[in-house]
Parts: C-alpha cells; sequence; structure tokens
C-alpha cells in the first residue's frame, strides 16, 4: 500500500512538473529564398539567437519560409493553427504575404506579430499587431525631411503589392500638407528585373526627388534605375530598405540616398537621451557578433523586439492559462493590450486595445547613405 501510494504521488508530481513545463509553440513564417529573402534571413539570423525558455516555460519556434509568396504564407500559417497548435504566429516580413495570414489566424483566435507593416481593414486586426513602425509614421520623418530640403515635386516609384499601395495611400494626405505634389506615379513587380520604362516616364515629369518603395536589395535596382536615367534629383527610400542590402547592390549608385529607419539600425549614433539607445546597443552588439561587424538589419532588429515582446506578456498570459490552450491564446492578445510602455529597438512601444501600432510619430530616423554606411541626418 506505501508503494502504490508512492507511486501515486510520483505520478501526480510528474503530472504537476509537466503542466508546469508546457511547452509554447511559436510558428514563425518568413521570405527565406524568392525577392524578400533579404529581410528574412536576418530575422531567422536573430530568432537562431533566441532564449530557450521564458518564465520556466520551453519555447519551441517552427521556422518555415514562406518564398515571398502570399499563397505560401497562407498554407504555413494554416499549418501552423490545425497541425502544430502554435500559441504565437510571428511573420511574415512581406507586407503581402502577412495580409495572406492574417485571416487565418484571427480565425483561429492565434496573435499574428508580423514583421511587416501590414495595413488591414478597422476591425479585421483584432488577433494582429506589428513589430515595424507604421507607414504613417515613418512617411511623416520622409515629408518633414522633404520640407526641409526644399522639395515641391515627387515622383512614385513602389511595388505593385500592399506595401507599394499602403506607403501611396498613407503618404498622400501627407504630401498634401506638405505642399508637395505628386507629378509622376509608377509601380513595378517585386519580381521585375527592369523599370526602365517607370524611370523614363518619371524622369520626364523632372520632380524635385523621388520616393522608391521597395524593400531590402530589391529596393536598389529601381534606385539605380533613376541614377542611370540621369535623374539628379533626390532619392528617399522607405524602412523596408534600411538594410545594407541596398548598398551591397546599388554600390555608388546609392550613394546620398535619404532612408527612413527605426533607431537600432543606428544604434550607437543616438544620442544618449534616447530611450532606445541602450537595447539598441544590446541587439547591434549581439546580432553582429553572431553574424558579423557591419551587418545589423532592421528585420533583424524587429526580431529582437519579438523577444522583448514575449518576454513582457508570456509571465501575464500564464497567470489566466495554460499554453496550447485558446484562453491561453487570448491571453496573449490581451496581455500585449496592457503591457503598456515597452523599450524596444526599434523606438517605444505601446500597444493598447485600440492600436495594433502602437509607435509614435518621433519613432521615425532619417539615414542618409555616406561612403556605403548609413549616417544620421
Amino acid at each position: 500500500m506505501t508503494n502504490i501510494k508512492t507511486l501515486i504521488a510520483t505520478a501526480v508530481a510528474l503530472l504537476a512538473t509537466g503542466a508546469a513545463q508546457a511547452d509554447i509553440n511559436i510558428g514563425v513564417s518568413l521570405a527565406l529564398t524568392g525577392p524578400g529573402s533579404g529581410l528574412g534571413i536576418p530575422m531567422q539570423n536573430q530568432f537562431k539567437l533566441f532564449p530557450k525558455t521564458i518564465a520556466g516555460e520551453k519555447i519551441n519556434l517552427i521556422v518555415l519560409d514562406d518564398a515571398t509568396d502570399p499563397g505560401k504564407g497562407a498554407a504555413n500559417a494554416r499549418r501552423f493553427v490545425t497541425e502544430d497548435k502554435v500559441d504565437m504566429i510571428i511573420g511574415s516580413c512581406i507586407t503581402a504575404v502577412a495580409a495572406a495570414m492574417s485571416d487565418i489566424a484571427t480565425e483561429a483566435g492565434t496573435v499574428q506579430l508580423t514583421g511587416s507593416p501590414v495595413g488591414l481593414p478597422p476591425g479585421k486586426d483584432k488577433w494582429v499587431f506589428r513589430l515595424p513602425q507604421s507607414n504613417t509614421v515613418m512617411g511623416h520623418a520622409v515629408v518633414e525631411h522633404m520640407k526641409k530640403q526644399g522639395v515641391k515635386t515627387l515622383g512614385f516609384l513602389g511595388y505593385t503589392d500592399a506595401y507599394g499601395e499602403q506607403w501611396l495611400k498613407e503618404t498622400a494626405p501627407l504630401l498634401e500638407k506638405a505642399g508637395i505634389k505628386l507629378v509622376a506615379t509608377e509601380r513595378f513587380a517585386r519580381t521585375d528585373t527592369s523599370v526602365t520604362p517607370q524611370a523614363l516616364k518619371i524622369n520626364a515629369a523632372n520632380p524635385d526627388a523621388v520616393l522608391i518603395v521597395a524593400s531590402g536589395s530589391g529596393a536598389a535596382m529601381p534606385h539605380m534605375a533613376m541614377v542611370d536615367r540621369g535623374f539628379k534629383g533626390k532619392i528617399y527610400q522607405t524602412h523596408a530598405a534600411a538594410t545594407q542590402d541596398l548598398m551591397r547592390v546599388g554600390g555608388k549608385a546609392v550613394e546620398g540616398a535619404f532612408v527612413v529607419s527605426g533607431p537600432a539600425v543606428i544604434a550607437e549614433q543616438l544620442p544618449d537621451s534616447h530611450p532606445s539607445k541602450a537595447v539598441a546597443v544590446d541587439f547591434v552588439q549581439k546580432y553582429e557578433k553572431a553574424v558579423g561587424a557591419g551587418l545589423r538589419n532592421q528585420f533583424a532588429g524587429h526580431a529582437y523586439d519579438a523577444q522583448i515582446t514575449l518576454e513582457k506578456v508570456i509571465p501575464m498570459a500564464l497567470k489566466k492559462a495554460k499554453p496550447g490552450t485558446p484562453e491561453f491564446r487570448a491571453a496573449i492578445r490581451d496581455s500585449m493590450e496592457n503591457m503598456g510602455r515597452t523599450i524596444f529597438s526599434h523606438g517605444v512601444m505601446n500597444w493598447t486595445p485600440t492600436d495594433h501600432w502602437g509607435y509614435t510619430l518621433e519613432t521615425g530616423v532619417m539615414l542618409k547613405v555616406v561612403n556605403g554606411k548609413f549616417k544620421v541626418e
């Protein structure tokens, strides 16, 4: 009888231990191949540094390649919620792919933490939170810089997909308010290898500046095309281009480019008073120790900030429910909406029930490419 009681007690203890040590599964969908790989691979590199446990619970990252394809991203999201039973989805780093994943995450009642500034119709982002700054926040920094530079007319050369369209939609009222006239609007696909016709049309309009809306290494091609066609005005790039790939591919053609970014990319150049400086420096030091000097990346910074998010919200969610349950997934969402002011490498985050973007207008930092490096303007 004593042995039986001992066995029962041991079994109960093991069950209790198992419950306490329940795994937290997180599905990560990134563009590891295709034209968006310059964004996805740096995020994957940062995720390799992710902690094995948070708040005493084992963390399993299930990383899949979405190949920069919305259909593949949707398939990954479907697998995450039906087969892997994940507690959270992270991804994609590509706006169009993240948008394709959002309906599935919402349907499953699972938080989607995107690595891209995906815009969704009002009420459609109940389960979607963004790590990147909104295009409105970053567009504000760009337009304010244009005003200081005396820009009066602008050409737009951007992706045909959601990322390009959102930038055009969200910056249009900012440009109008600033008295900057959009005189040429041209688009191209991520897979295009030439934008010569578009560059010629923009050149013919003779704007003071051009805003290129593209990402990673793909942002260099249209920039080079404008320079090759003799454009002498100012060229601006969005935060999706704030990577070393812009200089690696674009070379001398991108010298003098203005690029908006979060603070993580230029951590050491931030004043000591900047709230993100210590966190951004920590990100850069750890990332470049693992990957290589000078290889810091806007999107790797977002992956670093995902860790900060989880280290804050998982302990909060564990007080309400156990991993692997709908209640835990809902608790993660509620915790993110109520985690309060949180210092990220990319700025100060404060998600709320009515704001799943969280960053303020002061977040964007304007950079200039000087001798193949980013310098704060």
